[in-house]
């Protein structure tokens, strides 16, 4: 990649995800951690002093305003994604912002118009896609290996691992929901991208609240706020259809009496081969001389970074003026489907997908 001048990063949010953004951006040459700004700002001057970031910012207004930042990285709690994230592409700044890409379908349906308006770079991070084991699943699947993917399953199960009980985690308000929208919008994404990207038009879901409103199912991530509340799901599970045919299930929760926690597991069901991805590991399926082949994916090397690869592709697209492979209408999608899921899950029917934006 060749540039002239490196690209001044903001970034907006110096809590956990925003710290490894900047860990990670400053690794990259053409980089340059020129701000950065939090609700708490004792935090952000922290994070300047730890990353030898430039300025730090009274808020995200004060950091927009400054000609000199090119991008902005917005990880902040979801209900802050959509506003920020449309004044920082009216401001003409670059965003990546975190997923979920909006708190519920209407803001992300106002994120894509101002995107589209703008002509800068919008680009979801979802890092599972990055991870060498997927990028090898996704080769062979275009190089015809698998057939017709006529099926996938993915899930993400956690036994005990509701986060930050009664924060803004726990409160749809203010996260737009639980384990859906934190583990499945990841899972989502992965699977429909490796499956080629098919068009979903129909979704069947549905969600529990086991748990969280008895204060069990407790994990480690934030801090509880026992006089908060706890008003989404724990579980959530669905069946996507898409215009080709094929289907995915997908299951996630938090919280569960399952045996063990389970890695982030996709598997690939084609006519010609299978696949299997769990955590950093894959495996491929063949039938040959009537005979399963089974083929396990070499490991990624000890220097392996997926954060690297996918920041390199947010700097690439914004260089060449290219859309990022998860780009602002893979953010619309999986807002769609979990908007989708949601309604289903309220009203017990099969809920048709409206394409209005596309």
């Amino acid at each position: 990649m060749t540039v002239t001048k490196p690209t001044r990063i903001g970034i907006i949010g110096a809590g956990n995800i925003g710290n490894v953004h900047m860990e990670t951006f400053k690794t990259i040459p053409w980089a340059q951690l020129a701000g950065v700004t939090d609700v708490y700002l004792p935090l952000a001057e922290m994070r300047a002093k730890d990353h030898n970031i430039e300025q730090v910012y009274a808020n995200s207004d004060k950091l927009l305003e400054d000609p000199t930042i090119d991008a902005v990285v917005i990880a902040v709690s979801n209900e802050w994604h959509a506003p920020i994230a449309i004044k920082a592409l009216e401001a003409g700044k670059h965003v990546m912002l975190e997923k979920p890409m909006a708190i519920d379908l209407a803001s992300a349906r106002r994120i894509v118009e101002a995107e589209r308006k703008s002509g800068k770079i919008l680009m979801i991070p979802h890092q599972m896609r990055w991870e060498a084991a997927a990028i090898a699943v996704k080769e062979q699947v275009e190089k015809g290996a698998l057939g017709h993917i006529y099926h996938a399953k993915a899930s993400y199960m956690r036994r005990k691992g509701i986060p930050g009980w009664g924060t803004w985690f726990t409160q749809m308000a203010k996260s737009g929901g639980g384990p859906l929208i934190d583990l499945g919008v990841h899972m989502l994404d992965l699977t429909m991208y490796l499956m080629g990207n098919p068009k979903p038009v129909s979704v069947y879901g549905a969600t529990y609240a086991e748990f969280g409103p008895r204060k069990q199912g407790i994990g480690t991530w934030g801090a509880p706020n026992w006089e908060g509340k706890f008003d989404v799901e724990d579980l959530a599970t669905a069946l996507v259809k898409f215009d080709n045919g094929a289907t995915l299930s997908l299951d996630v929760s938090w919280a569960g009496l399952l045996e063990t926690d389970n890695l982030p597991v996709v598997q690939l069901l084609g006519s010609e081969g299978g696949a299997y991805l769990k955590g950093a590991k894959g495996k491929l399926f063949a039938e040959k001389f009537d005979r399963i082949v089974e083929t396990e994916l070499s490991p990624p090397a000890a220097n392996d970074d997926p954060r690297a690869r996918m920041v390199q592709h947010f700097l690439s697209s914004i260089s060449s003026g290219s859309q990022p492979i998860t780009s602002v209408m893979t953010g619309y999608t999986n807002n769609l489907i979990l908007d989708a899921i949601y309604r289903s899950s309220q009203t017990g029917d099969e809920v048709k997908l409206n394409w209005d934006i596309e």
